[in-house]
């Protein structure tokens, strides 16, 4: 098995598990020899949790000119998008 951050070895580690949430005291976990990333099932599904919870990028459109019926005028915008251009 390869590591999802560096592709390093991964191995085999036994973990205490203070909290108990896997039931039993000792879980076993893949340690990354390189990095030291851990993968064990309750990280995993925590990070799971975090990763669904996190709102998507949205890629906003901006058009040539700038919108001067808002309060607020961003004169760069016109300079940005004629560079990106």
């Amino acid at each position: 098995m390869s590591c999802s951050r560096c592709c390093g070895l991964m191995v085999k580690d036994n973990l205490m598990d203070f909290d108990g949430t896997s039931g039993h005291m000792w879980v076993s976990a893949m340690r990354c020899m390189n990095c030291g990333h851990v993968h064990d099932p309750v990280m995993e599904q925590n990070r799971r949790i975090a990763q669904a919870a996190r709102p998507t990028p949205v890629l906003v459109a901006v058009g040539d000119e700038a919108d001067y019926h808002d309060d607020e005028v961003h004169l760069g915008i016109e300079s940005i998008v004629a560079q990106a251009a």
